[in-house]
């Protein structure tokens, strides 16, 4: 009892710890509630071609005029991972306070910046700034195809939308009669500026998201998500009455043959899965490969809610934490596990000499039912699967979690339900080498999910698009020129 004694100390602290860490972390957040001539935070993010978001670089790699305080802000993980760099912006947007055509600098551009400028307006670049915590983008320049000049916006217009002491929304446009002519190798002498409006809303701060998430929730839209769940759910139905039917023939038989005549019953000569039942319980090959590899991701159900919301500096005190208290725990765990427990008694005794599988017709191999039992649970989730590429490689935002998580539950229930299916017809046909099998079956439907994501990257993303360039060319805000392009799945 008393060798537990530091394990269960160590224990203790470690959680003290993470609740310390937690409870600092979620003081620091901000309420988003300002008085009259409160600074509101905005922060400049990346630049990037419009048609590629995965392709985006750092604010000022493009040579736009620096604030006087320039200074990073400390990124969530969350941010990291999705290529946000986050730095202050040079405009200042005071709460409640309009400004009128305020300079920034006047900034000499040399003949090099002047031609990354250029190129960035080639090649349809936006920029992208957070404000508040609200996402807001702006494209760089234009090029006018008539005349053939590319030309720069100086003059950036912001719109705030206010309710009471929060800031509800902003958008962000570019003044058509602020432009320079950048078409010429030469040295531009350029003043930025910046214009402030706010406007009084009577959106809850609540729904201040509901902008981001209105093309995902429109009527037809959420006709699409509901009409692929129906269609899972039937799949899954379809399911169970083939697996209750199969499992009820062979049980009755079962039952009514042992209750008839139990010796004559063992006097019969065995078929099926029942001939290999001495076989079943063998441990397959590699098999400390096959546990690593059947239990690897559960720790993600654990670890997701503890390091979802927290700073990069938390999770590495975190991942200190799990290194050097659970993991020598799980090796003690291990040790005690193996030393105490007995070996695996199985229901019937296992044949010294495995016995020889008889030759099968094509379809019963593996490839082909690994295709059938990917294709089946691929097929439940793919709409929401094109939603979720869209979020990713798009300028849209996901925010249907509830219809998500019952899309995931339906492919957990149509993958175990056609993995069972499988490895009972593979049992029957006096294959007894099920394990791997099973293994590779259920995971399959990740194959199917690889392979639609080269699909909708070559042919459904926007990465080569053009569609939205006259738009663009009309002056529109980017946020309108998204939700024209929204493309069906």
């Amino acid at each position: 009892m008393m060798k537990n004694a530091p394990i269960h100390q160590s224990v203790v602290v470690a959680l003290f710890v993470i609740c310390i860490l937690i409870g600092a972390v979620r003081s620091d957040v901000s309420n988003h509630k300002y008085k009259n001539g409160d600074a509101v935070p905005l922060y400049a993010n990346k630049v990037g071609p419009f048609q590629n978001p995965s392709e985006t670089y750092r604010y000022y790699d493009l040579p736009f005029c620096l604030p006087g305080d320039l200074k990073e802000k400390k990124e969530a993980l969350g941010e990291v991972l999705n290529g946000d760099r986050l730095v202050s912006a040079p405009y200042k947007l005071d709460f409640l306070i309009d400004k009128d055509s305020e300079m920034i600098c006047t900034k000499k551009l040399t003949k090099q910046e002047v031609g990354k400028f250029r190129k960035a307006i080639s090649n349809d670049y936006y920029f992208q700034m957070y404000f508040d915590d609200l996402p807001l983008w702006g494209f760089i320049g234009k090029y006018d195809s008539k005349e053939q000049k590319y030309y720069l916006f100086k003059h950036l217009q912001f719109e705030a939308h206010y309710n009471k002491d929060r800031v509800i929304e902003v958008n962000v446009q570019t003044d058509p009669r602020a432009l320079v002519d950048i078409t010429q190798d030469k040295e531009v002498s350029v003043d930025f500026m910046y214009t402030v409006r706010w406007k009084e809303t009577n959106i809850p701060f609540q729904k201040r998201m509901d902008k981001y998430s209105q093309s995902s929730s429109l009527p037809h839209h959420l006709e699409i998500h509901w009409f692929s769940i129906i269609n899972s759910c039937v799949t899954v139905l379809l399911l169970t009455g083939f697996l209750a039917t199969i499992l009820m023939r062979v049980l009755k038989n079962d039952f009514v043959k042992y209750a008839h005549d139990e010796e004559a019953a063992e006097d019969q000569e065995e078929s099926g899965w029942k001939y290999i039942h001495g076989d079943v319980f063998r441990f397959p090959q590699y098999k400390s490969l096959f546990a690593a590899a059947l239990g690897s991701g559960t720790q993600l159900f654990a670890l997701y809610s503890a390091t979802a919301a927290l700073p990069f500096g938390t999770i590495v005190i975190i991942g200190l934490i799990w290194g050097l208290v659970t993991s020598p725990l799980l090796v003690l765990g291990g040790i005690a596990g193996k030393n105490s427990k007995a070996e695996f008694q199985a229901p019937c005794r296992t044949t010294k000499y495995p016995r020889e599988i008889p030759p099968l017709p094509w379809y019963r191999g593996t490839l082909p039912q690994m295709a059938m039992a990917g294709f089946l649970p691929f097929s439940a989730i793919y709409i929401e699967l094109y939603y979720i590429f869209a979020s990713v490689w798009g300028h849209r935002i996901y925010t249907i979690y509830s219809i998500l998580f019952i899309v995931f539950i339906i492919l957990i229930i149509v993958t175990a339900f056609i993995t069972i299916a499988l490895t009972y017809f593979q049992l029957a046909a006096e294959d007894h080498q099920w394990w791997w099998r099973s293994f590779v079956c259920g995971g399959s439907t990740g194959l199917f999910i690889y392979g639609y994501c080269l699909y909708y990257y070559y042919g459904r993303s926007d990465m080569t698009a053009v569609e939205y360039r006259e738009e663009r060319r009309k002056g529109g805000k980017v946020w309108d020129v998204i939700d024209k392009n929204v493309k069906m799945p």
